[in-house]
């Protein structure tokens, strides 16, 4: 099972209807059950300049990546300013803010697993306060991010890798470098650079969200998980291979490959490429990956026979 898309941003020009709740919030979901998934929601969202989203509780958990604008992000009594390319985590039960600043809109992406229920739903997964934000109060009291604040827990920024040649250059003196450890390493391989930002060392339970960026020859050979994946392209053109359907994604594409649905992605250039990807449930620690050659060449080849039980000569 997979789905390709596109985001049609027109969505933001109808925000909801203001209530108790938010004021200037518009959204649209681009991977949920209508496209075959099950434990992903995959959604845009915006708010109109000076727009808010009332304090509240998700019974799911929930990640956000800030596209463009500036995101007003309220959480364990730390109100955040984040800018695009920055990111949050909001745990299951953890009470949040978003507002917008009153001079500009701001959009983002947001995954959540388990997908929302419906608004008619017996028991809600979204419980909100029963006053309005202090939206000035917010903007005033936001501060952007910083780096090395451990106080500062579920929040995080990262644009994306530079080609990998820059990325993994050492060029500036050992002492007094800013603190870098596997909390904060880069997965790079066949190409390819992956910069985990959400995950269960930043304190998720269900999902991941991460950057995968591809230089010109990256390639990650057809293959399917037992956990669903979602993409969301932020730039440059990739060629990939999705259930035997040749597609190219570029800016603007969704996609959503379901447990069992075989990809892959090459990029034959001309530019680097770059993606949002989602995963919902948390990959194993073992076989996250069954890649297609693999499997192909033993079948191939075949397994050999029990061989049965060494035979001891008889005595004389």
């Amino acid at each position: 099972m997979h789905h390709i898309g596109r985001v049609d941003w027109s969505f933001v020009e109808r925000p909801q209807a203001g209530s108790p709740s938010s004021s200037g919030l518009a959204r649209s979901v681009l991977v949920g059950p209508s496209t075959g998934a099950t434990h992903t929601e995959l959604a845009a969202g915006a708010l109109t300049a000076g727009g808010w989203l009332a304090r509240h509780v998700h019974s799911f958990e929930e990640a956000l990546y800030v596209l463009e604008g500036v995101l007003i992000f309220e959480s364990e009594g730390h109100v955040h300013r984040l800018l695009p390319g920055d990111y949050a985590l909001n745990p299951i039960g953890r009470p949040h803010t978003l507002a917008a600043t009153p001079d500009r809109p701001v959009r983002w992406l947001s995954v959540n697993t388990p997908p929302r229920r419906p608004p008619d739903a017996e028991v809600p997964d979204t419980i909100f306060a029963r006053t309005p934000p202090d939206v000035d109060g917010l903007v005033a009291a936001a501060a952007p991010l910083g780096g090395g604040d451990p106080t500062r827990r579920f929040v995080g920024h990262y644009l994306g890798t530079p080609p990998q040649a820059e990325a993994l250059a050492v060029d500036d003196p050992g002492r007094g470098r800013a603190p870098a450890g596997m909390d904060t390493a880069l997965l790079a391989y066949s190409g390819i650079s992956v910069k985990m930002l959400v995950d269960r060392a930043m304190g998720a339970d269900h999902l991941t969200m991460f950057t995968v960026d591809y230089e010109v020859g990256g390639a990650a050979q057809a293959h399917d998980h037992p956990f669903e994946e979602a993409y969301f392209f932020i730039a440059g053109t990739v060629q990939a291979e999705i259930d035997g359907k040749p597609v190219t994604f570029g800016p603007g594409d969704v996609a959503f490959a379901g447990v069992g649905s075989v990809h892959g992605f090459w990029n034959d250039g001309p530019d680097r490429v770059r993606w949002i990807e989602t995963q919902a449930p948390q990959p194993p620690a073992r076989n996250a990956y069954r890649w297609q050659p693999s499997w192909k060449a033993l079948a191939e080849r075949g397994v050999e026979a029990w061989p049965g039980a060494a035979r001891v000569p008889a005595e004389a």
